[in-house]
């Protein structure tokens, strides 16, 4: 894997920061991220917003993506995503999403993403399309 990429990705990637995520596991198209559910997360008084959840089921499922296009010095971009809520997601919730990637070409990857709380239980579940570039086209500097 490509660690000065993936090290000016976690100094750019303010979004991620902004969730409070924190990456607990990465691999080569693997990656398992953790999250406390805190009231600016909230949609209500006790249910997290559902834009909450969709944003971390974008960051794992475009994390499992970038770890292992890394190994031929190519970012990734989200082209599209489906992600189903099967169960609420509350206040003081303990969530840990996990990303695989079940395909990948020379442009597009496809990548599983699911969501649980601290019970265990699938709270949302989904797939993922990204494309791969050139490192050179993007706006990050080595």
């Amino acid at each position: 894997m490509n660690n000065k990429i993936l090290n000016i990705y976690n100094q750019t990637n303010q979004f991620g920061k902004f969730l409070d995520l924190i990456l607990v596991e990465v691999k080569p198209g693997q990656v398992k991220y953790s999250v406390n559910v805190k009231k600016q997360h909230l949609a209500t008084v006790k249910s997290a917003h559902g834009g909450f959840i969709s944003a971390i089921f974008d960051q794992i499922v475009g994390t499992a993506a970038l770890s292992q296009s890394l190994s031929e010095d190519k970012l990734v971009s989200t082209v599209e995503f489906k992600i189903n809520y099967l169960k609420p997601v509350f206040l003081n919730d303990s969530l840990i999403g996990q990303g695989l990637v079940i395909k990948s070409g020379q442009r597009l990857y496809t990548v599983k993403g699911e969501i649980y709380n601290q019970n265990k239980e699938l709270i949302a579940t989904g797939i993922a399309t990204l494309n791969a570039y050139p490192f050179e086209k993007s706006d990050m500097n080595i």
